[in-house]
């Protein structure tokens, strides 16, 4: 029984030796390259979601209570400034218009009729004068009768692109009812929000920012066309977000961009003594980006990092790891926390030099 027990305890400690063994070959065939973050003066592209709206948008409402007419202009037509859009029943203004009319025509025979009489002293020259007076306040009614008239006519004050039409004919509009919508697509804002850091960086870094020019992403994920200039800045910060809006005007000769649509505007963000990491030597878990740092025991510790920008396969990074830090850059695939690792040491230098590094 003893020589069976001393057998099984034998073949135990030969397995687990042949283990080790095993385990102990199969960590140094792996092949680890270690480097160190660099830290650079740079530039990167980054993204910020957009609001598109059109240079001019207005609603086109109902000056006059009336029922709907005519309605000249389909939803999405392309309308010329000063084309007529809609009439408003007008029978009871051109009523109004005919009365206002003839009671002009009576006060000038009284005014005529006043003036002949104060001529032969028969009557004094206040009822001239009030005459006059009565003629002159015709006359107003007149023109404000002609005023309510072409309210009844309503007519595109520019050039663009009608929106839904909600009333049909016939209806009965109030004053003040929303007819339609009318959009000046010829060009595009695209308001975005920029930090507080990065504005000042925007500002200041006038050098190295290369110009205004930006770009849309749509949200297809394609690229307008036509590049953009940034024109604008509010004139204040946001201090719930600490934010301030920026505003970039982009043409728009084909009308695709409408009133209402997001994107992204795609603007070169100007940065100093920026650390950079190749992205290979990050992983992910939950959105959160991490990177094996390599202790002077040549023991390996998983540690989280922010991002603060992206380029061609590189990492801007906010914080987490600094210069002096040795970053796995090869083989993370096979390693785990606390593994005591063997790796051969790439400069910095020659890691970005293999890479795409390049600001866009």
């Amino acid at each position: 029984m003893k020589k069976i027990v001393m057998i099984s305890g034998l073949m135990a400690a030969l397995f687990l030796v042949s283990c080790n063994k095993k385990t102990e070959e199969k960590e140094e065939a792996i092949n680890f390259t270690v480097t160190n973050p660099v830290q650079i003066d740079t530039s990167f592209t980054k993204l910020y979601v957009s609001q598109i709206k059109s240079v001019r948008n207005i609603e086109i409402r109902a000056q006059e209570k009336g029922f709907l007419q005519n309605i000249y202009v389909d939803e999405g037509q392309y309308v010329k400034a000063g084309q007529l859009l809609f009439r408003i029943m007008p029978k009871m203004y051109e009523a109004e218009l005919l009365k206002a009319e003839a009671e002009v025509k009576g006060a000038q025979i009284e005014l005529q009729n006043a003036k002949t009489l104060a001529d032969k002293n028969i009557v004094s020259k206040n009822e001239q004068s009030l005459a006059l007076t009565k003629l002159q306040q015709a006359q107003a009614e007149v023109a404000l009768a002609k005023l309510h008239l072409s309210f009844t006519e309503i007519r595109a004050p520019f050039a663009g692109t009608i929106d839904r039409i909600p009333k049909k004919l016939g209806s009965l509009i109030d004053e003040g009812e929303l007819l339609t919508s009318l959009s000046d697509n010829s060009k595009m804002f695209a308001y975005f929000n920029v930090s507080e850091p990065e504005y000042l960086n925007y500002e200041t870094d006038i050098k190295n920012r290369a110009d205004k020019k930006v770009d849309l992403v749509l949200a297809n994920n394609d690229v307008l066309k036509y590049k953009g200039d940034i024109e604008l800045v509010e004139g204040e910060f946001d201090n719930e977000t600490g934010n301030i809006a920026f505003r970039a005007v982009f043409p728009n000769p084909d009308k695709l961009l409408r009133n209402g649509e997001t994107g992204q505007v795609k603007m070169i963000v100007p940065l100093r003594n920026a650390i950079v990491i190749p992205q290979k030597a990050t992983y992910e878990i939950q959105d959160k980006k991490y990177v094996f740092v390599v202790d002077k025991n040549n023991v390996i510790k998983s540690k989280e990092i922010t991002i603060k920008g992206e380029m061609p396969d590189l990492y801007v990074v906010d914080k987490g790891i600094t210069v002096n830090d040795k970053i796995v850059l090869d083989g993370i695939q096979k390693a785990n926390d606390n593994d005591k690792i063997k790796y051969d040491y790439l400069s910095p230098t020659k890691v970005l030099s293999s890479l795409r590094l390049r600001a866009e």
